[in-house]
């Protein structure tokens, strides 16, 4: 596996999978656009993505779509925010068409408080585009904020 936390896009590649480098940068530059409340990761999801959320939580299961997922996962969450979760990415590592992000997420929420998490996504790239991820998170700090 080629673990690339301290490689900027630019040195990502080497000897290894012509779409490696692109599919980092791309993902990079999401989390970034994302950070920067210009634009998100979920803006490189395949319409028929297949998404699935680990775990027991008001969210976990298999959205088989964009819109199923934006729809029954993303906005029930976000609802209940205040600011949109500010991401902090402090590991990728990929292999091949595979990219695992481990970042950290904040944000207030409506009542005030605050929503912390830590996330695992493993997404699957094609042709640019996420077209399958199996995302890990901490399910208890999650279903806080839900209820």
């Amino acid at each position: 596996m080629l673990c690339l936390a301290s490689l900027g896009p630019a040195h990502a590649g080497g000897a290894t999978a012509p779409s490696l480098p692109d599919n980092v940068a791309l993902v990079r530059t999401a989390f970034d656009d994302w950070r920067a409340g210009t634009g998100s990761v979920f803006d490189l999801l395949a319409d028929d993505v297949v998404w699935t959320v680990a775990g027991n939580s008001p969210v976990s299961g298999v959205y088989r779509s964009k819109r199923d997922f934006m729809e029954r996962a993303v906005a029930p969450i976000t609802a209940r925010l205040a600011t949109p979760i500010a991401p902090e990415v402090e590991h990728v590592v990929a292999q091949g068409d595979a990219v695992v992000v481990l970042w950290r997420g904040t944000a207030r929420t409506r009542d005030g408080g605050s929503y912390r998490n830590h996330y695992a996504w493993h997404m699957e790239l094609e042709g640019g585009r996420i077209v399958r991820v199996v995302a890990f998170l901490d399910t208890w700090a999650l279903d806080a904020l839900m209820q």
